[in-house]
């Protein structure tokens, strides 16, 4: 009998032992979310960033779409996952900006003349960033954007050996 409770008990501490690392990650990154959020209301950004605490390194890709250009949330969801891998791709592959300047001017009639400026801003980047993970959405405030805040876990331990 002693036999079977002491299996027993041996069980128990060890699934529990289990869930208590899953809910350690589920704290970690709700708070870290929270963080995020107020940071991002306290003064708004866009971008690519890189966060650092003790132990471990977070791509951290944040953007605003306004929700009344996609006609359903799904649809929204996918061009956020989408523009946060072309800003993570920028940010570790860098891009070619390319800027052409073309300045109209026309005579009219009565002698005086118009004056067109056109600039054509091109920027090209190559590569592909996967496993960014959706952190949180959330509604902006006081106006109709969503942002997103996309994520991804960074390697730190290449670097140490580098």
């Amino acid at each position: 009998m002693k036999r079977i409770i002491i299996l027993v008990s041996a069980a128990f501490l060890m699934l529990s032992g289990y869930s208590a690392h899953a809910q350690s990650y589920n704290a970690e990154r709700t708070a870290l979310t929270n963080f995020l959020v107020r940071m991002y209301n306290n003064a708004p950004f866009e971008g690519v960033r890189v966060l650092e605490d003790y132990e471990e390194a977070y791509l951290l890709s944040v953007l605003t779409l306004e929700k009344s250009k996609y006609p359903n949330e799904s649809t929204m969801n996918r061009v956020a996952s989408v523009k946060a891998m072309s800003q993570a791709s920028r940010f570790f592959n860098g891009s070619n900006i390319t800027s052409d300047l073309i300045i109209r001017t026309s005579e009219k009639s009565d002698g005086s003349s118009d004056t067109e400026i056109i600039e054509n801003i091109k920027e090209n980047s190559v590569g592909y960033v996967k496993q960014l993970e959706m952190l949180t959405n959330f509604p902006a405030t006081d106006t109709g954007w969503q942002v997103f805040m996309y994520f991804k876990k960074l390697d730190t331990d290449k670097e140490e050996t580098e």
